[in-house]
């Protein structure tokens, strides 16, 4: 079998760095190793790097002042542990705006670009834009891809990306753009769009959000301009009246830098609660403490209007996929949704779904409920096969430093 290039993904977030290698063959996609930085910028950081053919295993404490820091130490774990140098590197890229509607090999314009993008995602892409700057600092002759989560939505119909205001809002780039769209294309990759038929796609984590997804044709989602819209996330307040944010601007005290703290650190889960962010926790304490079970419920009532309100879009419902780490593992908050969806023919089997098995749905729901693990990592590498690698070719002779130039 011939062997194909090796392609490392990069996920950069505001003060951490996930990253997975990949070697590509003929018709596989091993993985070779996964790792991350965690604490850049904070006092006691941390990496970890485990080599998934040898089980190899770095575990360090350091302090990582900056993304340089961290993907330069990442790429020391990598040589460390003797793996093999990657041909090139896909980011995970949140937002890429009206113009970026398909992955892109990084140039300064890209970059550029990408800067005036940051007030529409100012907790992902700042962090985003250091990782690519700082392995073109490192190996500039390496390859780099952005990927971008908004791309997935941008088929959406026009009228699913619109917003109520005046035309020229649109004009300025101010749509529904929607996230997660690296873990949608996933999903209806790996379960195949002819057998979702009419799905919902629940990425259900910290950040949540769900598409409305047509025999593979993205419908509407929940998430808006930014990552904050939609339900009720770990810390983000999902969709609110935007009376109360200006009540909140002309009568509360609060500036625009306050009010973003608020909306996206402060609220969703863990305001309601007062306890935590993390699902895990609020189910351990949800039959002792009143706010941990109001959190719960409450986010479990707001996905199920939204089940109902991307099946009006629908028109049916063949298939409920649950993804994400609350979807992959909180069993009890898969059977509070489901529990109040029997007029759309959906039944949960509890012992299934205690399971976490692929279908957790009875043989005689007429909608068959998935629980599929996402992997954003490989469709990343997809991608950058798909756009560099798409048959083993020799790596372009422009190198990543001259496209920044």
């Amino acid at each position: 079998m011939t062997t194909g290039p090796v392609i490392l993904c990069m996920n950069s977030g505001s003060s951490s760095l996930k990253f997975a290698l990949y070697q590509l063959g003929e018709a596989a996609e091993t993985a070779l190793a996964a790792g991350a930085v965690e604490r850049i910028g904070l006092p006691g950081g941390s990496l970890w790097l485990r080599a998934e053919t040898t089980e190899a295993r770095i575990d360090e404490s350091s302090n990582f002042p900056d993304h340089q820091a961290a993907v330069h130490s990442t790429f020391a774990a990598l040589e460390k542990l003797r793996l093999p140098s990657p041909d090139a590197v896909g980011h995970r890229v949140v937002h890429g705006g009206a113009d970026h509607i398909a992955p892109e090999r990084v140039d300064r314009p890209l970059l550029e670009n990408l800067r005036q993008l940051v007030p529409y995602a100012p907790l992902h892409l700042p962090a985003e834009i250091q990782g690519i700057e700082a392995v073109a600092a490192r190996f500039p002759d390496l390859p780099q891809v952005a990927c971008f989560d908004t791309a997935f939505h941008r088929r959406m119909p026009e009228l699913a990306q619109r917003f109520p205001l005046p035309r020229s809002f649109w004009d300025a780039g101010m749509r529904r753009y929607g996230f997660h769209g690296l873990s949608y294309e996933y999903i209806v990759d790996q379960v195949g769009a002819t057998t979702l038929g009419s799905a919902i796609i629940a990425h259900l984590g910290n950040g949540a959000s769900m598409a409305a997804v047509q025999h593979g044709q993205p419908l509407d989602t929940t998430m808006g301009l930014t990552p904050t819209g939609g339900f009720m996330m770990g810390t983000r307040t999902g969709d609110l009246d935007p009376g109360l944010l200006i009540h909140l601007l002309t009568e509360g005290g609060y500036d625009a830098p306050k009010l973003e703290h608020l909306v996206n650190h402060q609220s969703g889960l863990l305001g309601v609660s007062g306890i935590s962010p993390d699902m895990r926790t609020l189910l351990e304490r949800r039959d002792s403490d009143g706010h941990a079970a109001q959190a719960v419920d409450m986010f479990c009532y707001q996905l199920r209007k939204s089940i109902g309100a991307l099946t009006a879009v629908l028109g049916a419902l063949d298939t409920l996929v649950f993804t994400g780490g609350i979807g992959e593992h909180a069993a009890p908050v898969r059977w509070d949704i489901c529990r109040g969806l029997a007029y759309l023919g959906i039944w949960l089997d509890p012992h299934l779904n205690h399971r976490h098995a692929d279908v957790i749905s009875t043989p005689e729901s007429r909608c068959t409920v998935r629980v599929v693990p996402t992997n954003e990592d490989l469709m990343i590498v997809r991608h950058t096969r798909r756009l560099l690698f798409s048959t083993f070719p020799p790596a372009s002779d422009a190198t990543t430093e001259e496209a920044l130039r």
